[in-house]
């Protein structure tokens, strides 16, 4: 039996509707696909049903890195690493397809990451990523209002983002205290360089 640890902000993804939602979003099929969190393995599951060329997942959890190798045997790559610790850019040569239900006391800390490191030429195609409401609420506020602020530079900057839906704790198992929201970035063809 897998049980969530708090200490690493699991929350366990169930509602298949949701999981549908998120993989009908992109295009999966031939793809190269990064799954950052597969947790138990929901979503995991029904990418796999997509055919794509090849699926990378990073788990930080032991357990779960084993409960997956079980599930999945040689029909994905694990990496068991924390995903802050991982250069993104060595991960494949082929631009990837990103799906990840964050752990929400670093999800701002992983994006951050992601955009500030992102050379001239992007290492994904889109991202698929789900966060806190509250924090998807920064990620897409609009300049002159109140929850506008680094977070929404940040992100604005190199990527334009669409918000897909939010989604309910009964979604989630073990259950979060609040609600959640799945939002979709892609890469903005011009955006201003700056060195530092």
């Amino acid at each position: 039996m897998i049980k969530a640890k708090k200490s690493l902000g699991q929350n366990f993804l169930i509602d298949k509707n949701i999981i549908e939602k998120i993989i009908n979003n992109v295009k999966i099929k031939d793809k190269t696909i990064l799954e950052v969190g597969p947790g138990t393995g929901n979503l995991t599951s029904c990418i796999l049903q997509q055919k794509p060329k090849k699926v990378i997942v990073v788990e930080k959890d032991n357990n779960l890195a084993v409960h997956l190798k079980n599930i999945f045997n040689n029909q994905i790559t694990i990496i068991n690493e924390d995903i802050l610790k991982i250069n993104e850019n060595l991960l494949s040569p082929e631009k990837l397809t990103v799906f990840g239900n964050l752990p929400y006391n670093i999800s701002t800390e992983i994006l951050s990451k992601w955009i500030i490191n992102l050379k001239d030429d992007f290492w994904f195609e889109s991202l698929v990523l789900m966060f806190q409401k509250e924090v998807a609420d920064r990620i897409i506020a609009e300049f002159n209002t109140s929850k506008y602020g680094r977070l929404s530079i940040i992100c604005n900057w190199k990527l334009n983002i669409k918000k897909i839906c939010d989604i309910k704790p009964l979604a989630f198992s073990p259950r979060p205290k609040v609600d959640s929201s799945l939002l979709f970035f892609y890469p903005k063809k011009n955006f201003i360089k700056i060195n530092n």
